[in-house]
């Protein structure tokens, strides 16, 4: 079965939170220690931080579903929402989570499709995102998409800063 992308309404604040949360666990507790883990979490996923992203006109989540069960999330900005770049011809993919079972079952490339499908909408020239080094299995992603590398940054999980690959796509 094709999972769905809708976009997430304010009214789906907690079904987005415990997704970010358990997608988050799932693809990055055995890499990070437990303290740094949680306090990402607790600062990154609350409840007062996801509705005020959901509130800025500049970031969209959408969600992947099957049988209106959410099993994946996708979050995009734009402008002054973006966390580095800012340009205004660029498209931000903040976050591309699936739940690990549904994992190489194709959501990761339907969401994003979508965010590709919202670029070429928005006639922006670039999408941009970041990607954890240690990640080989996304970067490989999104290689195999036309994404390429650019710079690098620091992104920073509790007290542990890592180094995260820049990576766009020329639309």
């Amino acid at each position: 079965m094709t999972p769905t992308i809708v976009k997430v309404n304010k009214l789906q604040l907690s079904q987005l939170q415990q997704l970010a949360i358990q997608t988050f666990k799932e693809s990055f507790t055995d890499a990070n220690h437990v303290d740094d883990l949680k306090e990402y979490i607790t600062e990154s996923f609350s409840m007062e931080k996801l509705s005020k992203e959901l509130s800025n006109p500049n970031s969209v989540f959408y969600f992947a579903k099957i049988n209106d069960q959410e099993i994946g999330y996708l979050k995009i900005n734009v402008g002054d929402a973006q966390t580095e770049l800012q340009e205004n011809n660029f498209l931000e993919i903040e976050r591309i989570y699936v739940l690990e079972k549904f994992i190489g079952k194709k959501v990761g490339q339907l969401l994003l499709e979508k965010a590709i499908k919202i670029a070429h909408e928005k006639n922006m020239e670039y999408i941009w995102l970041g990607v954890w080094e240690e990640n080989p299995r996304a970067i490989n992603f999104y290689k195999k998409n036309g994404f390429v590398a650019f710079d690098k940054h620091i992104f920073t999980i509790g007290s542990d800063d890592q180094i995260d690959i820049m990576m766009k796509l020329k639309l």
